[in-house]
């Protein structure tokens, strides 16, 4: 059952900086999870919100400043918001990179990245996984590369998740834990899915859904799975 760090190990570090990552590396996670908008000059920048007013001591909307701009907020008064280059060096192949598309354009510049990684430092395929909400994401990836791990994350529904993972031949359905049930993770699987629920933090909801035996479990704290 894989371990994914949810934002890196985002119990014990900032969500989605180089020091949740390397966090979660160090609890032996077998993954991370974490997401990403454009930069008004078009970098690859890992944030979860469309501003940086949450996790920064800036506001303003991501897209509206440039990398070098970016790079001048603080998160908790120390840490960079780091560009996704820079988590895949970090991470150098120790695990796998769950990416989820947030910004809109991010896909052609995430497929773009994950290919020179595959061309010229030696990673494959299996080190990432590509997830969104945004399911026309989904498709804009699968279209400019099918060989890239798809993710259909969704909230809401299983059974049309699974129906669009079935047209897309995604690797995986990224659900809520709260649909699952023993029922439905056995039909996702039987489908050729793996089944990676998010985000599951608390010892009771951990144990729950381990008794479903689901493929991987993404949570804040991933050295409790």
């Amino acid at each position: 059952m894989l371990k994914i760090g949810h934002r890196g190990a985002k119990a014990y570090e900032p969500e989605n900086t180089l020091q949740a990552f390397q966090k979660a590396l160090d609890l032996n996670s077998d993954g991370i999870e974490l997401d990403v908008h454009l930069s008004s000059d078009e970098h690859l920048i890992v944030i979860h919100d469309e501003t940086i007013d949450r996790t920064t001591n800036g506001k303003g909307f991501v897209n509206d400043f440039t990398l070098a701009e970016l790079k001048s907020f603080l998160i908790d008064g120390k840490y960079q918001i780091p560009t996704l280059n820079e988590v895949f060096e970090l991470v150098d192949k120790k695990c796998l990179i769950n990416i989820e598309l947030k910004g809109l354009g991010t896909a052609p510049k995430v497929v773009a990245l994950i290919e020179k990684y595959i061309s010229e430092k030696n990673w494959n395929y299996n080190h990432f996984i590509i997830s969104s909400f945004e399911w026309n994401m989904l498709e804009e990836t699968s279209s400019l590369n099918p060989n890239i791990p798809i993710g259909v994350l969704t909230e809401e529904d299983i059974n049309t998740a699974l129906a669009f993972a079935e047209k897309i031949k995604a690797k995986a359905i990224n659900p809520d834990f709260n649909l699952l049930n023993k029922e439905n993770v056995l039909q996702i699987q039987e489908k050729g899915f793996l089944v990676l629920p998010w985000t599951v933090n608390t010892e009771k909801d951990i144990q729950k859904v381990k008794s479903y035996n689901v493929n991987g479990i993404i949570s804040d704290n991933p050295d409790k799975i």
